[in-house]
């Protein structure tokens, strides 16, 4: 009986247990030690861990002017948002306002910049157990998807459990418009499985992969699939935000998306998607 249970745990228990933490991690950590000195009122030793965070999010200029028009790939940023908070926070620190005004404000860029780069699924807000979110996962990929919404944002997943998610997306092609696969631990082996039946999707619009493991080197796959027509045909965007070194699109990747617009005259962007409803759910 012992044997068993250990068996069953070890197959509950996914493969990226095993790895680091994913980078977002060491990223808030960062913010909340950035929130700690400045409590302490310790501006430069603050100052200095935001030099790293910034590094870490591929974030090196002093201005926006500087990134903007001094290095012509970071217009085609992945996660402008993080970057405009960052900006924020840079300039708070060397011009600070009075005490009790820069101490607010800087702790209100802080909270916004965890909350952005932190899952905030049903999973994690409820606090569910990661077996028992494991045991939800095989729930969900028994059920018929209701909607046009495939939502796996927050569970992290296995290689087995990829491989269950492309035969589960081969067998709903139709009706999905969007597929989150934000903070559940993807590598780039994993989504070189899914990319052949995520690209059979008709209608699929957005793709979310933010918040994992991804890394530049998953680019060049990503970008030869959207580039072929037959695959990814209404695909607009793709958020690889707070992956481990991705901070730009590749110009190939947004000239593909570009072709799926006819006569549109911009891309649809980050900030367009932001608010939208297809991953309310």
């Amino acid at each position: 009986r012992g044997m068993t249970t250990r068996r069953r745990a070890r197959e509950v228990a996914p493969e990226t247990s095993c790895l680091p933490p994913c980078p977002y991690v060491g990223r808030v950590a960062w913010i909340r030690e950035i929130q700690r000195l400045l409590r302490e009122q310790r501006m430069e030793q603050a100052a200095e861990v935001l030099k790293l965070l910034r590094k870490d999010l591929g974030l090196q200029g002093t201005s926006l002017n500087e990134i903007l028009y001094k290095n012509a790939a970071f217009l085609n940023l992945v996660d402008p948002i993080s970057h405009e908070l960052l900006l924020s926070l840079a300039r708070d620190l060397q011009c600070p306002k009075r005490e009790t005004d820069s101490f607010k404000s800087t702790n209100k860029i802080c909270r916004q910049l965890i909350f952005h780069l932190t899952p905030h699924s049903k999973w994690t807000r409820q606090g569910v157990p990661r077996r028992k979110s494991q045991a939800c996962l095989k729930t969900t990929l028994k059920k018929k998807l209701s909607g046009d919404v495939f939502n796996l944002s927050g569970i992290p997943l296995s290689g087995r459990d990829v491989r269950r998610v492309a035969l589960y997306l081969q067998g709903a092609a139709g009706p999905v418009s969007a597929v989150d696969l934000s903070f559940t631990e993807l590598r780039d082996e994993s989504l070189r499985l899914l990319l052949p039946c995520l690209g059979a999707l008709p209608k699929l619009t957005i793709l979310a992969v933010n918040g994992n493991r991804l890394t530049t080197a998953v680019l060049k796959d990503l970008t030869e699939a959207v580039k072929d027509p037959k695959r990814f045909p209404s695909l607009a965007w793709v958020d690889l935000g707070n992956n481990v070194d991705i901070f730009t699109v590749p110009q190939p990747l947004l000239v593909a998306l570009r072709r799926r617009f006819g006569l549109r005259s911009s891309l649809p962007t980050i900030y367009e998607y932001r608010e939208a409803q297809a991953f309310g759910g």
